[in-house]
């Protein structure tokens, strides 16, 4: 091995060195033309934001983490910096998940915008520079989490996310989100009056991302983009092919952009519509089945009438903690997961724990060989029956 190659993959050892746990770094195989396919069997694993239930969100070591776990998709979500570069996180503020506060050169940075309807309070990306934010340090964000990597890994950008999923020893597809397109577009501006979503899809485009769903280009590698402003998702529709899902949020939550209320993009003329430019949709999974009390309701029509036109339905987000399991699972995440998967028939999961879906699909779900011969056999079965 030449010392070129070998530097780079020294120096991450020595970074994740000090971790309790291995973070497992991942040689780059980008091009191999022998990595595992995407399995299409079986309802897709989604690390929500990496492996965020064990390491802070959105950093290269959650990601990393789900991918040796056995994520099928890793996802992000995309804002912009004050110079319009792309990055990894999730909150419009810094506040929450980084060390933003205890910067005394960024003192002066806290703003109040108007985001979404309501005036909020902050350290906004959109008013920091890359090489700033690069400065900044994230942390988990939950209180009852472990916070043993609180401090060491920084916010990465869209390309470095998608180095990420390229550089792994198997095909991993990405799932980025379009986040808060209205507010970004607000705040941040491109050269010849490009708009937020146009360098997105530049952004994909310039790693090869292409091809609709189950096409050969998009299996070689995977994607599909989500986002809560169906305007984005329709606006993209004209520059590329590759599948997108349109994410519901709750109940009482109106669209982002367009100010309608759930059940109007629920209804079913509004997936007539919608179906035309997206292949899926991403519903917070307590509005397909209800809860009160922590117990579970009888479950609305949403998955069957999102079905019927060919959407699939990824709802979101599966937590292992018992404060997010109902009582109906008696602390079980795994009996969480058969739930979805066999009763209510999703076809993927937003899961904070991908290592957990990961062991439940593998204990519980034959590989994709034996499937094959099982469906087999079945349908011999079936032929001597009518015969």
């Amino acid at each position: 091995m030449q010392l070129a190659a070998v530097v780079p993959f020294v120096f991450l050892l020595l970074l994740l060195g000090c971790s309790a746990r291995p973070l497992y770094p991942l040689p780059s195989r980008r091009n191999d033309p022998n990595k595992l396919p995407l399995q299409t069997f079986r309802p897709f694993n989604i690390a929500h934001r990496g492996s965020n239930g064990e390491i802070p969100e959105e950093t290269s070591a959650a990601y990393l983490r789900a991918i040796n776990e056995g994520a099928d998709f890793i996802e992000t979500d995309i804002l912009a910096s004050k110079d319009g570069a792309l990055i990894c996180f999730h909150d419009v503020t810094l506040d929450n998940t980084t060390d933003v506060a205890q910067h005394k050169e960024f003192s002066d940075r806290k703003r109040t915008y108007e985001v979404q309807g309501d005036n909020m309070t902050g350290f906004f990306p959109v008013d920091f520079t890359l090489k700033e934010l690069k400065s900044l340090r994230v942390k988990q964000r939950y209180p009852f989490r472990d916070h043993q990597y609180d401090g060491k890994f920084s916010i990465i950008t869209f390309d470095d996310f998608i180095q990420i999923a390229l550089a792994a020893p198997r095909v991993v597809g990405i799932y980025p989100e379009i986040k808060n397109p209205v507010f970004i577009n607000q705040h941040v501006k491109w050269p010849g009056g490009k708009r937020f979503e146009d360098k997105f899809v530049e952004t994909l485009k310039k790693y090869g991302y292409k091809g609709s769903y189950l096409s050969k280009e998009w299996m070689k590698q995977p994607v599909f983009i989500q986002s809560f402003a169906p305007t984005s998702l329709i606006y993209i529709s004209n520059q590329t092919d590759l599948p997108k899902i349109f994410l519901i949020d709750d109940v009482d939550i109106p669209c982002q952009d367009t100010n309608q209320t759930y059940w109007e993009i629920t209804s079913d003329s509004y997936l007539d519509f919608i179906k035309d430019y997206v292949v899926g949709i991403g519903p917070w999974k307590d509005t397909i089945v209800p809860v009160s009390n922590n117990y579970l309701q009888p479950a609305t029509d949403l998955v069957a009438r999102a079905h019927a036109r060919n959407l699939q339905v990824h709802p979101y987000t599966y937590r292992n903690e018992n404060r997010f399991l109902h009582f109906n699972f008696s602390v079980d995440p795994y009996m969480e997961f058969d739930y979805w998967i066999n009763k209510v028939g999703v076809d993927g999961l937003f899961t904070d724990f991908t290592g957990s879906l990961h062991n439940y699909q593998e204990w519980t779900s034959p590989n994709e060989d034996a499937y094959k011969l099982l469906h087999k056999i079945a349908s011999m079965i079936s032929k001597y029956r009518r015969a």
